[in-house]
């Protein structure tokens, strides 16, 4: 792996960022739909356009691990920074994505060390995700995530992030519990995208029956600040609902879609955590098996 293919992962990782983006309806999360920023406060050009200032510290965040190809507490030191220093560039580029950043770092850095230790990591579309050699390379790259994210990070600062203290008050795994249990979310999303593919459900059904798989059980924090422990098991309710009444693929289940949809942005609840490991999913989703 050389420095153009750390630029080609970060890209992909971008790029799934992005492929979330695009996705509408999304209940309570910046979508197409959002130019004027009406209803979710966030405009969705400028977080298209933000989002492409991750490239430069994903890339770097690449270069490191593969220099390492160990998930050892030096590195994960050396990703702390990185991600410190992106998250300033994305500020000035606009701001948004810092979940996403902490998914899509941990991740990248799995491939690269994986990469760094003698394996393959070329980067291509390929939409079927039910593929066992895929899913192997998946469980394989999300174990290397966990071995990274079970680190202290030395420099970070002392003071809890809202994400931190909202996990404490309420006992939720919140983002670092997703990434030191090796992100089951995520691999969760893989496999509902694989499911309803063999479905018969268009690219888009199928990625937000996996943002909704996610959302039916994930314990996001952003949604426990907002809403509490009552409004978290409502929408993770009404995701349930959509999927349950099969999938949005479904007519019943697009009329369970947009009544969760109206809902949450009527309460202005966003589960943001969600979207992050979404990108997750199709990051890893798009990696060569």
């Amino acid at each position: 792996m050389n420095s153009r293919e750390d630029e080609a992962l970060a890209r992909a990782a971008v790029a799934a960022l992005t492929g979330q983006l695009a996705l509408a309806p999304k209940p309570g999360l910046p979508d197409p739909r959002d130019l004027n920023a009406r209803t979710t406060h966030a405009d969705h050009r400028a977080l298209r356009w933000s989002a492409k200032a991750l490239t430069p510290g994903l890339a770097a965040m690449a270069a490191a691990a593969r220099r390492t190809a160990e998930p050892t507490p030096a590195l994960r030191a050396e990703l702390g920074a990185i991600g410190r220093s992106t998250e300033r560039t994305l500020t000035l580029a606009g701001g948004g994505h810092r979940g996403a950043l902490w998914v899509l770092g941990l991740l990248v850095a799995g491939v690269a060390v994986e990469s760094g230790a003698g394996a393959s990591a070329s980067v291509t579309r390929v939409p079927g995700s039910g593929d066992t050699t895929q899913d192997a390379r998946a469980h394989r790259i999300t174990a290397l995530a966990r071995q990274l994210a079970a680190h202290p990070d030395r420099g970070a600062p002392p003071r809890p992030t809202r994400g931190s203290a909202v996990s404490v008050k309420y006992g939720a795994a919140g983002a670092r519990g997703e990434a030191r249990a090796g992100f089951p979310h995520v691999r969760r999303a893989l496999d509902a995208l694989g499911a309803a593919r063999a479905g018969g459900a268009d690219e888009g059904q199928a990625r937000l029956d996996a943002l909704l798989t996610v959302m039916s059980t994930l314990q996001d924090t952003e949604l426990l600040h907002t809403a509490g422990p009552i409004g978290l098991r409502r929408v993770q309710a009404g995701a349930r609902a959509v999927l349950e009444a099969g999938g949005t693929a479904t007519a019943a289940g697009a009329e369970a879609l947009a009544a969760l949809d109206a809902d949450l942005h009527a309460r202005a609840w966003s589960p943001r955590g969600s979207a992050g490991l979404l990108a997750g999913a199709l990051f890893l989703d798009a990696l060569a098996p």
